[in-house]
């Protein structure tokens, strides 16, 4: 093995710590770990009976590792939350929207706003459905979902503007109907969610003519 070295003046030469090239090693157990977790936590979401089952210890449990592990990975529940749903928003394709936005056409870009988001809201549909009804029950859920939601609503701000249309009530109105409340129940039980995207892209339209 080749010993890098560096010159100390009077003293000669002092080997220098290999540590560097051995980060990349100890850092793939570490985002294993995390993935672990993060799966973990998608699965006790969707799979779980109880609205009050998903706890740190839980997840810790179900992804098979110690408590201090999620804790070390995530830093607290809150922490976690936010990593479990930009999981879901990478897996549901929600970077898409920053080609969203940069479209010049006003209208075709609500168009991909809504298609965006009718992907994401089908990108694990138990999962989502657990997190929006945990947020009216866990005050944690509840700032997550809460804080993500507000993003939905300054991007159709941005878009409703572009529109000309009379921002507030509208924006309202554009909220309510990209949530992933609307697009499950025009879904129903027996559809994929994403079949919603027409008719949410329709009542979108018709509540901008009545703006």
């Amino acid at each position: 093995m080749v010993c890098l070295i560096k010159s100390t003046g009077k003293e000669g030469v002092k080997p220098v710590s290999p540590r560097p090239y051995n980060l990349g090693k100890r850092q793939e157990p570490i985002e294993a770990a995390r993935q672990q977790v993060l799966d973990a936590a998608r699965r006790l979401l969707g799979g779980t009976a109880s609205y009050t089952a998903f706890t740190v210890d839980a997840v810790a449990r179900q992804a098979d590792v110690a408590r201090a592990t999620v804790y070390y990975q995530f830093g607290s529940k809150t922490g976690l939350l936010e990593a479990v749903c930009d999981y879901l928003a990478e897996i549901g394709g929600l970077s898409g929207l920053a080609e969203v936005f940069a479209d010049p056409d006003p209208v075709q870009a609500l168009h991909r706003f809504v298609a965006c988001f009718g992907r994401f809201w089908a990108a694990d549909r138990p999962a989502m459905r657990r997190l929006r009804a945990l947020a009216l029950l866990d005050p944690d859920v509840g700032a997550v979902i809460a804080a993500r939601d507000q993003r939905r609503q300054q991007g159709l701000a941005v878009l409703a503007g572009r529109l000309g249309a009379e921002p507030d009530h509208v924006v309202r109105m554009l909220t309510a109907l990209t949530s992933f409340e609307t697009f499950d129940t025009l879904a129903g039980p027996d559809r994929e969610i994403a079949t919603a995207i027409p008719d949410v892209l329709r009542l979108a339209e018709a509540a901008l003519r009545l703006s």
